[in-house]
């Protein structure tokens, strides 16, 4: 059995919110990181920290970067670091505003939070993924069963790190107005799959989503977890994409594809939705039913 927090590998739960928290004052963040291990439990509260929070504690996690700002052709993809994010699950969104005063009670006065995104789960269906606000079904490449752990957890790296995760975290902001001036025929060619049926198209053109992402097509195999969710505030909606991995490699290079540096050709999401945050983090893995922060001195 992995040692993983349990929420990383589980299905999409109905009801999700993403806290996301800055450095406010570092000399109580030992105490407050162990207040939240002993309240996080890994599968209701997935916890990440960000490198700024893990290089305040005077420790290292291998791998553990910032994302770096791309600018492609006519693109930008920013990256706006976190110090800490707590993926809340559930299926009551009541219940997780309620969870949201423990937690930031918590983290206080180390962190501040500064951001707290409602997400749900959208049209799930037969095949167990749901579907972004598009209509089109998301994580149908997921990997799955050992697939999963082997592409999104660290193994075989010693105590504190076995289990553990890197994610990549971005709010998308869709434009409807855009997507919705779009023929069915054009909005499927920039996916690469039919929202009918989810079939991926023959002739999907380069620049089309499937295309620009596919897993096996790069060197080494860039296989990540998806874990993404739609999120709504006011008149603005669109996807927190949420890429789990055993390193950073695979999304970076998929990012770096989909930016169109590599080649030069921009992936068609662009033409209907942009990130407008983006950052990485690292989650801890779980020991005796809490987090295991042995690995950054706690």
């Amino acid at each position: 059995m992995n040692s993983a927090q349990a929420g990383i590998l589980a299905q999409i739960p109905a009801a999700g919110r993403y806290l996301c928290f800055s450095l406010a004052q570092t000399a109580a963040l030992r105490e407050v990181l162990a207040d939240l291990a002993a309240l996080a439990d890994g599968d209701t509260v997935v916890v990440a920290l960000g490198p700024a929070t893990v290089a305040a504690l005077g420790t290292q996690v291998p791998g553990l970067h910032e994302l770096p700002a791309l600018s492609g052709p006519g693109v930008q993809v920013p990256s706006t670091p976190m110090a800490a994010c707590c993926w809340l699950r559930g299926d009551d969104r009541g219940d997780l505003v309620n969870l949201t005063r423990r937690i930031e009670r918590a983290l206080t006065p180390a962190l501040r939070m500064e951001q707290a995104v409602d997400a749900f789960r959208h049209r799930m269906g037969e095949s167990g993924h749901g579907r972004d606000l598009t209509g089109y079904e998301d994580g149908t490449e997921n990997p799955e069963g050992e697939a999963a752990e082997t592409a999104a957890l660290l193994q075989g790296c010693g105590e504190g790190l076995d289990g553990s995760s890197f994610v990549a975290l971005q709010l998308w902001l869709h434009d409807f107005e855009a997507f919705e001036a779009m023929t069915t025929s054009d909005q499927d060619n920039a996916i690469g799959r039919r929202r009918s049926d989810n079939e991926e198209l023959d002739g999907a053109p380069p620049a089309a989503h499937v295309k620009r992402t596919a897993q096996e097509s790069f060197e080494p195999l860039a296989f990540v977890l998806r874990r993404s969710m739609p999120w709504a505030t006011g008149n603005q909606s669109g996807l927190m994409f949420a890429a789990f991995g055993r390193s950073f490699d695979a999304f970076e290079a998929q990012m770096r594809r989909m930016a169109g540096l590599d080649d030069g050709i921009v992936d068609a999401l662009f033409g209907f939705t942009r990130p407008i945050t983006g950052a990485h983090l690292w989650c801890p893995p779980m020991r005796n039913g809490r987090l295991d922060l042995r690995r950054v001195g706690l």
